[in-house]
């Protein structure tokens, strides 16, 4: 069994729009680890399409050669910041006198950028020879040579008829425009489901554009280390990820692996001349301190690079049979797809849906936990108001970080969603109406109900509307040290009146509030008559 340093990485906002005139990427530098040892069922699909993983045709595939294609791919690929206005074809001829382009694609983030991926590795050495490292006249450089390119036209001052306009592929998530009239004019809720994650889902440019991103860190990384490997980890491979969502990496030195696996013959064995650190979380924590200060000394386009170099980092173990083992916790994913027996549940999924926030909207999160493992509640073992039991980490809770109020706002929405969804079959608007319906009143509230609410004022809590009152008695008896006796039944109405308008109000503030009006009458028994319709206004 061999032992695999591992790392996370995190690019932050993939291809996503932000205010500012910046660089492009922003990447995150972590020590956090993260198995990956599940397979995607995929087929390569041409430029623009999009990998849905649902064709009953697909052959199947391990994730681990689904890694190795697309990191092939990425290899032979480079990344080229164009001019704005560019003739795309004139771009391809002067690229195809490296090689032959096997797909290309553009988009753009601050800037037109073309990603182009060669059928042979020897073309992007090719590309490389030719080209020069710029001069920036007072400033200096650093002759840093990676598969990032500028491009630039010798005569920019020089139409040419060949000018076309040229297709971008959306590396960002729909508007919330665009997402509200998609889901407006969809006959059903289920067909609003199917909408949202055809909008949303990763496209096939997209995850070329992150497995190029993984393979530009690689080879700054590899300057250090030449055995390594970034792969990308969790959202951006398992199916769950979307459009803008973070990319994130691990950086795997698999060396000691490769060299265990080799034999030598005759009496003597080599090794190399190295350091040693007191434990593995010390060696990962200067490994991944390089990196950091190499990108962000010499990777192009990579600012805000942050090290996080103290959080948790337990070591990765791997055998031959693709069994990933935590600190002795079982976290491997099936291999075999074959295995995994479809469901027999044949609900909707509007009704699933509403049943969804129905069972979690009345759930008791006071006395119980959520077991995913099992798929059932379980006994809560700890006080905190939400408990998620790591699937791996049993005695871990993954919903640590949720407080009260939190879990309060997500009851509520549940609720009211779940109330949402049952009236849609009572009631459902004509499509030429813009009420919001079904998935769309639920995602995009504030489309046609901000007014609405803008209209509605909301009453004050009534905790805070007694702290106001409390401010306002001391602030009245320090003004004038005079009050009289009858003051006080007008007072005390005017508290019980404000705690009767609202019924979220407890006992216990009830008796504190009229030990602090007693309190403070009792230190000063006078007032004049014009001081009862202040404090009774108050």
């Amino acid at each position: 069994m061999a032992a695999c340093r591992v790392g996370l990485l995190r690019w932050l906002h993939l291809g996503a729009h932000a205010r500012g005139r910046v660089p492009p990427p922003i990447r995150r530098l972590l020590s956090c680890p993260g198995p990956v040892a599940t397979d995607l069922k995929r087929e390569e699909q041409p430029s623009g399409s999009v990998v849905t993983g649902s064709e009953d045709s697909t052959p199947l595939k391990r994730f681990s050669e689904v890694q190795k294609e697309r990191r092939e791919q990425a290899q032979r690929t480079v990344l080229i910041h164009c001019p704005n206005k560019i003739s795309e074809k004139k771009f391809l001829k002067y690229l195809s006198q490296h090689g032959h382009i096997n797909n290309h694609f553009f988009y753009e983030s601050f800037g037109l950028y073309a990603v182009v991926e060669f059928c042979q590795k020897e073309s992007v050495a090719s590309f490389q020879n030719s080209t020069h490292t710029p001069s920036l006249g007072a400033e200096a450089v650093i002759p840093f040579r990676s598969r990032f390119f500028n491009l630039k036209l010798k005569n920019p001052s020089t139409k040419t008829s060949e000018q076309s306009h040229i297709q971008c592929s959306d590396q960002s998530p729909p508007s919330s425009k665009k997402l509200f009239e998609l889901l407006h004019y969809a006959e059903s809720i289920d067909n609003q489901l199917h909408t949202l994650l055809k909008e949303l889902q990763i496209t096939e440019e997209n995850t070329k554009l992150r497995y190029l991103t993984c393979s530009l860190i690689e080879d700054i990384a590899a300057a250090y280390f030449p055995y390594c490997t970034v792969r990308p980890f969790g959202s951006s491979v398992n199916s769950f990820g979307k459009l803008g969502c973070n990319l994130d990496m691990f950086l795997d030195l698999d060396e000691l692996e490769k060299l265990n696996s080799r034999k030598t013959s005759g009496n003597f064995l080599t090794e190399f001349q190295v350091k040693s650190v007191p434990s593995e979380r010390v060696a990962t924590q200067k490994i991944l301190s390089v990196v950091g200060e190499c990108l962000d000394h010499f990777g192009p386009g990579c600012v805000g690079v942050q090290k996080i170099l103290n959080a948790r980092c337990p070591l990765v173990r791997i055998d031959a049979e693709d069994k990933c083992v935590i600190e002795g916790h079982n976290c491997t994913f099936i291999s075999d797809l074959k295995r995994i027996k479809p469901s027999e549940n044949t609900e909707t999924l509007e009704l699933l849906l509403k049943e969804f926030f129905e069972y979690f909207g009345n759930f008791a999160y006071n006395k119980n936990s959520i077991n995913i493992r099992q798929g059932r509640e379980q006994n809560k073992p700890e006080s905190s108001p939400l408990h998620i039991q790591n699937p791996f980490e049993t005695s871990l809770n993954i919903s640590k970080n949720v407080n009260q109020s939190q879990l309060q706002k997500f009851v509520e929405l549940a609720r009211e969603s779940a109330w949402t969804l049952q009236q849609e079959g009572k009631d459902r608007p004509s499509p030429s109406s813009n009420q919001l319906w079904g998935l769309a009143a639920l995602l995009l509230p504030s489309v046609a109900n901000s007014k609405a609410l803008a209209g509605k004022k909301r009453k004050r809590p009534a905790s805070e509307r007694i702290k106001t009152l409390l401010e306002s008695i001391k602030s009245n008896n320090t003004e004038d040290s005079t009050d009289t006796s009858g003051e006080k039944t007008t007072l005390l109405e005017s508290i019980k009146s404000n705690n009767t308008e609202d019924s979220t109000n407890t006992s216990g503030e009830k008796t504190t509030l009229l030990e602090s009006i007693k309190s403070n009458n009792t230190e000063d028994s006078t007032n004049t008559s014009g001081e009862k319709t202040i404090n009774t206004q108050g």
